[in-house]
């Protein structure tokens, strides 16, 4: 009887793991509806894209892109391989990670976790970040009327044998109009670095800031 409860007590773990809520796809996209709650939404070779007003616990592909809907909420979003977008008033809990691939959110968008890729440009239109932003060789554009607590990193390459992420260009970084960034702005590579004059940062390192006036650099 014990062995019997053992065994039941070790598959309980595995059970868990899968849900029927979850959607897996190898070589096809997934797609999840409009107002539609699900666990996790994978793919393999394919897009994943959450519909409007949708909640999803997790969201994430290899050699696709990941788009969150209107309204849409998510735990968190992760691609290799392809870009994230989250459209106006989407919402993701944790973080969003990118590996060569470009990250967006639009007006209103929230990230309550950290913020980071490595190849790929970075752009947050009027759009809020709780745990920074990081990247190596992408550039970051904070616009105009965006927050950003908890700093910026542009980390080094690694440079370790066949492993090389990263190039000699300067990543660019732009702080748009009345933006903010809290915390401290790292950059432990060279980098270009453009604030507007009405933009509030907090201390930098390792690169020297040119102001702007308007819009844009």
């Amino acid at each position: 009887m014990r062995r019997i409860l053992l065994s039941l007590v070790l598959l309980l773990p595995l059970a868990a793991a899968a849900s029927d809520d979850d959607i897996h796809k190898v070589n096809g996209d997934v797609r999840v509806e409009a107002g539609q709650h699900v666990g996790t939404a994978k793919s393999v070779n394919g897009d994943v894209d959450v519909g409007d007003h949708a909640v999803v616990q997790q969201a994430s592909t290899v050699n696709g892109s990941v788009s969150l809907g209107n309204q849409a909420e998510a735990g968190e979003l992760h691609t290799v391989n392809g870009s994230i977008e989250v459209a106006t008033g989407g919402k993701v809990d944790g973080q969003v990670h990118a590996v060569n691939g470009d990250i967006s959110l639009a007006q209103g968008a929230q990230v309550d976790g950290r913020l980071s890729n490595v190849n790929g440009a970075i752009r947050l239109n009027a759009a809020h970040v709780g745990g920074g932003l990081e990247t190596v060789a992408g550039d970051i554009t904070v616009g105009a009327n965006s927050q950003v607590q908890g700093g910026i990193l542009v980390n080094q390459p690694n440079n370790n044998g066949w492993f090389h992420w990263g190039s000699d260009r300067k990543p660019v970084i732009v702080i748009g109009p009345h933006a903010t960034v809290q915390g401290t702005l790292e950059f432990r590579r060279p980098v270009v670095l453009k604030v507007s004059d009405s933009a509030q940062i907090g201390p930098v390192k390792g690169a020297t800031v040119e102001p702007f006036h308007g819009s844009a650099p």
